[in-house]
């Protein structure tokens, strides 16, 4: 299929790759050029502009929170004006209920198609097409995008005509694994303080044989916190927009404002572009621990 593909950072350039091994034919559009440029030499052709890379009448985007969705979709030469009627726009963001709400509208007005196809993973997840993908859209344009968003994961999980349904979702997974953060940090924090050896306390962690808990764990305890394959500041965004969407749903998440000021204190400390897996220095300088003995 011929589609755009516009963001092109640690989760986008994996996954343009993927959509180009499966044989997609794709113009990608990245704002710092060389990442794009990057992809050329695996068939990729570089649009100059987000408008350019409409031109194939499907695009897809990957961006880091609200303000630069609503930048790349909103804004004048943005995918609104750029995408015809029929066009479709297909946004794998993590962004807030009420913004996913807004392009489905805003599009609608247009007779252009929207989905919102979020997904879990982390970068090495991308890299190896492994990633989770949960899709909302009309039923016919979830079906128009079903090739490309196959491309892109193990599994494909669609929920129904409303594209908000997957943010929430998204949301929803993303604050599970924030709680297991703070769960973690708070646990290791204390088997540190007691004499337990980091590594000690990774082998009873498998007890739990999660994927989840096993990278996070080991990053935790570990401490490879650098280079982040999510940063603090986009969890701590991610948590925010939890909180918004219960406030509107009128449904009480304590742990997740607690988890909110625990990612709070770790920017507020210096740790915003590390990965939010730094919760567990957070919980240990708050425990009176250093760094924990290599």
């Amino acid at each position: 299929m011929k589609a755009g593909f516009v963001g092109l950072g640690n989760m986008g350039q994996p996954m343009a790759r993927n959509l180009l091994r499966a044989g997609h034919d794709l113009t990608v559009f990245n704002r710092t050029a060389s990442r794009a440029e990057d992809l050329v030499a695996e068939g990729a052709r570089v649009a100059r502009t987000v408008a350019e890379a409409c031109a194939p009448g499907i695009v897809m985007t990957i961006l880091a929170d609200d303000r630069a969705v609503e930048e790349c979709t909103l804004a004048e030469g943005g995918i609104l004006s750029a995408l015809p009627p029929g066009g479709l726009h297909v946004s794998h963001s993590t962004i807030g209920v009420a913004l996913s709400r807004r392009l489905a509208e805003e599009h609608g007005r247009r007779s252009q198609n929207f989905v919102s196809a979020p997904v879990f993973g982390r970068p090495p997840a991308a890299a190896a097409a492994q990633l989770l993908v949960v899709a909302g859209g009309e039923a016919a344009a979830v079906e128009r995008a079903r090739p490309l968003l196959e491309s892109l994961g193990r599994k494909l999980v669609v929920l129904g005509a409303d594209p908000a349904m997957a943010n929430t979702l998204k949301l929803a997974g993303n604050f599970m694994i924030a709680s297991m953060l703070e769960a973690v940090s708070e646990a290791l924090a204390l088997a540190r303080k007691s004499g337990v050896a980091p590594a000690q306390f990774l082998e009873v962690l498998t007890f739990f044989q999660s994927p989840v808990y096993d990278t996070y764990g080991r990053l935790m305890a570990e401490e490879r916190f650098e280079p982040a394959g999510f940063k603090m500041t986009l969890g701590l965004k991610d948590v925010r927009l939890v909180l918004a969407a219960a406030d509107s749903a009128v449904a009480p998440m304590p742990l997740a404002s607690l988890v909110h000021d625990h990612l709070l204190s770790g920017v507020a400390r210096g740790l915003g572009e590390a990965d939010w897996s730094a919760l567990a220095r957070v919980a240990a300088e708050d425990a009176g621990l250093g760094p924990s003995p290599r």
